[in-house]
């Protein structure tokens, strides 16, 4: 089958290692479902997956991918749910110490077919394209968990989205103004404010810069670079949601703020299944659709790679499987 994968791991030149071509249907697990894939989209984690980060190299090939959505062998069609528990696991999937994300432990989506556990399908929404449908599994539905059940914020609320641009931060703002939230964003890039803008931002700013007044709760996936304005941001009892640091994990943790101003730090991962099917009903019901920068045909997936790996990217990076 056509399949994107990593045939090695660099963390100096991860795309040296990228390879797209034929691979044999791998053998599914008992209880794992196949899955005709027609969309799957990029993510930082696969970059981080070429580097070598979270794939050990006995894992090799691996077909890269966590966000993907298709039609099963019963002719439902389906979104993937990524996160996959480990054996007997009960209760919130992204508390599990052994869980993994597709592509980790189990081939991705990025081929013509996954195998997946029967119930990390969940029902695709008719309103929502197979493209549109394949964006949500991971950043959609890691802004989702940290906009509606990590942040103590209520709708009217002023939050800030740090960075804009990915496919969290997009997410976020296009759900908090869907949901009657208060939200403020900031870039380095004076296009990709005002891109954040036409998503429903009501105030953008520059990176680092002062606001106007401290907001309720910021949400930051950049980490080092971010962290300190994040920090300062805040009212007093505010929380700062974190998901990723792509910047670097080690910021000065600036204790005499948070103890002092009462602050909180607030983690969140990805999401649950249940989370992920209220997200593609949320959008069903609101309209909302996630923001596309580009897309590719599968087999020139490469292009698509090369984009993120130069932070052009605004939005989610599709896949076309071509069926």
């Amino acid at each position: 089958m056509r399949a994107v994968y990593a045939e090695s791991m660099s963390p100096q030149s991860p795309l040296d290692g990228l390879r797209v071509g034929e691979l044999p249907e791998p053998e599914a697990p008992a209880g794992f479902r196949r899955v005709s894939v027609r969309a799957s989209a990029l993510n930082h984690h696969d970059l981080w997956s070429l580097r070598g980060v979270g794939l050990g190299q006995d894992k090799l090939p691996m077909i890269l991918g966590c966000d993907g959505a298709g039609v099963d062998d019963d002719g439902n069609e389906v979104i993937v749910h990524s996160v996959i528990s480990s054996p007997g696991w009960q209760g919130d999937e992204t508390l599990d110490p052994r869980r993994s994300l597709l592509s980790e432990s189990h081939p991705g989506t990025m081929a013509d077919f996954v195998w997946v556990p029967e119930q990390n399908l969940v029902p695709k929404p008719a309103d929502l394209s197979f493209q549109e449908a394949a964006c949500l599994p991971t950043s959609w539905l890691t802004a989702y968990r940290m906009l509606f059940t990590t942040s103590p914020a209520a709708p009217g609320s002023t939050i800030l989205v740090q960075g804009a641009g990915g496919g969290v931060s997009t997410a976020l703002i296009a759900l908090a103004r869907a949901a009657g939230y208060r939200v403020w964003v900031t870039s380095r890039s004076a296009e990709k404010r005002d891109r954040a803008r036409e998503l429903g931002a009501q105030e953008v700013f520059d990176a680092g810069a002062r606001l106007p007044e401290r907001v309720d709760v910021v949400f930051d996936s950049v980490g080092e670079a971010t962290w300190a304005h994040s920090l300062k941001a805040l009212k007093p009892g505010g929380a700062v949601v974190t998901c990723g640091a792509t910047s670097g994990p080690a910021p000065s943790a600036d204790l005499n703020r948070v103890f002092f101003l009462q602050l909180r730090v607030l983690g969140s991962t990805m999401g649950t299944r249940n989370e992920l099917e209220r997200l593609a009903q949320f959008l069903a019901g609101t309209g909302v659709r996630p923001a596309i920068d580009s897309v590719h045909p599968l087999k020139d997936a490469r292009a698509g790679f090369e984009r993120m790996a130069a932070g052009e990217v605004f939005g989610k990076v599709i896949f076309d499987h071509g069926k």
